[in-house]
């Protein structure tokens, strides 16, 4: 499944957290590719990222708790 993560609505939002975030949730995403990605989510450009199915429920609450808006795109 794939996903566009939009922006995150977090007022102050954790860095670590999200970057993580990423790189757990998503198929093929090193650590520094998931700093990458964080920093480009946090400016305000929507990143798209590949969730494996069997994951895509935990994923995408775990998304949700760092208040990062996203949409599935497949």
């Amino acid at each position: 499944m794939k996903l566009n993560l939009l922006s995150c609505d977090a007022q102050r939002p954790d860095r670590r957290a999200i970057a993580n975030c990423i790189a757990e949730v998503s198929s093929s995403i090193s650590d520094s590719l998931a700093n990458e990605l964080m920093d480009i989510l946090l400016e305000g450009d929507p990143v798209e990222i590949e969730v494996s199915d069997k994951n895509s429920g935990s994923a995408l609450r775990a998304l949700r708790k760092l208040d990062i808006d996203y949409e599935i795109v497949e």
